[in-house]
């Protein structure tokens, strides 16, 4: 609502599952509307220069399929990390983020690291992942570094 005189959500339930103090916050905010059972179906290209003019809903209870015009979109399902893979071979913690040592990236598992959203949390930002991705690749770069060192020290002994 900082950057938009009007701001609509379009959620494909009844309800939001989020704490109370947020909805409260949203529902205050004149700003926000919320369409409910909903799901988009498709964003509405206008061609051109004119980028993204609709977006097409189908409703969640009904079917039906209705339209509203937009000027931007913004992309938000949950925040649940797609983790599943990782199941069973790399420690995660009780919401399914993968565990990592604290000030690293590095897993249960030596050799193992994580970046982004499926160690991440708190902030879940596309910069936050790019930096923890940063992080992974030095931890990596380190990790090889040191077995290729204790590789060379055993063939010298």
């Amino acid at each position: 609502t900082n950057h938009s005189h009007d701001v609509t959500v379009i959620h494909r339930r009844d309800s939001f599952r989020a704490e109370k103090i947020l909805q409260d916050r949203l529902f205050a905010n004149e700003k926000i509307n919320v369409l409910w059972n909903k799901a988009v179906e498709r964003f509405i290209d206008g061609g051109g220069t004119a980028g993204l003019v609709g977006i097409e809903m189908r409703d969640t209870v009904t079917g039906a399929l209705s339209t509203i015009e937009v000027d931007g979109g913004f992309v938000a399902i949950g925040h649940h990390p797609a983790t599943e893979l990782f199941r069973g071979h790399l420690e995660l913690d009780s919401d399914s983020y993968i565990k990592v040592e604290t000030g690293s990236t590095r897993t249960s598992v030596p050799g193992v690291f994580a970046c982004g959203d499926v160690m991440d949390k708190i902030y879940r930002q596309a910069v936050t992942a790019a930096g923890t991705g940063c992080m992974a690749a030095l931890d990596a770069e380190r990790f090889l570094a040191a077995a290729e060192f204790a590789e060379l020290a055993e063939a010298a002994e």
